[in-house]
């Protein structure tokens, strides 16, 4: 075999690997999110994903590093997803509307399985200091999504320039990743509405403009 022969064949074989490695971390993030961390073997992932044993170990040293791929995928997913949805808002309208789309999405399945990045926090930050990183750097960027909001609120002179942009955008992260919890507690969207009702009507006594909590 020639070298030009060699390099196709050695990028075929690197990108096949590719698309396997993908396979397996799309299928365990899958399964970790019905049945969480502690609940999905690295037997399961392999035979869900249909790779061998070996193919696996090629791939990720042990069940935490696949953990970090999970991880990443579902941060860029979740971060992703938001940082689309919320930058089409700028008026309370278009908050309203994106917290109404945002609980319409957490009744799905009766708010079942919460907050895909909150809850593998909530099961891997005390064991694994680098996956607790990357969970921190991932809640860190959907705060910016909530301070860009808010700065684009500020422009159009709609809240006070003088607010604390990162304290009020930490707040929308709590009340979402806190309105998970209780929707998923207790199978019902509606506590989720609640705190980010409660949110937004802050952000409103700011601006001057009635709350209009329901």
């Amino acid at each position: 075999m020639d070298a030009l022969s060699q390099t196709v064949a050695a990028t075929r074989l690197t990108a096949r690997g590719a698309k396997t490695r993908s396979r397996i971390v799309a299928t365990a993030a899958d399964l970790i999110r019905v049945r969480g961390v502690g609940g999905t073997t690295v037997d399961d992932v392999v035979s869900a994903s249909q790779v061998s044993k070996s193919q696996f170990y090629r791939h990720f040293d042990d069940k935490p590093a696949l953990v970090r791929a999970v991880i990443e995928l579902v941060g860029e997913r979740t971060i992703n997803g938001e940082r689309e949805r919320l930058s089409a808002v700028k008026t309370f309208a278009g908050l309203q509307r994106w917290r109404d789309a945002f609980v319409a999405n957490s009744a799905l399945q009766e708010s079942r399985y919460g907050c895909a990045l909150g809850s593998l926090a909530n099961e891997v930050s005390d064991q694994d200091a680098i996956a607790r990183v990357k969970l921190n750097d991932l809640f860190a960027a959907w705060q910016e999504l909530f301070e860009d909001v808010i700065h684009r609120f500020q422009r159009q002179g709609m809240i006070p320039q003088d607010v604390d942009v990162a304290q009020l955008a930490t707040g929308f992260v709590a009340a979402v990743q806190g309105g998970y919890l209780l929707a998923q507690t207790s199978r019902d969207a509606a506590p989720m509405a609640s705190a980010i009702d409660m949110a937004i009507a802050h952000l409103r006594l700011l601006s001057g403009e009635p709350s209009r909590v329901p």
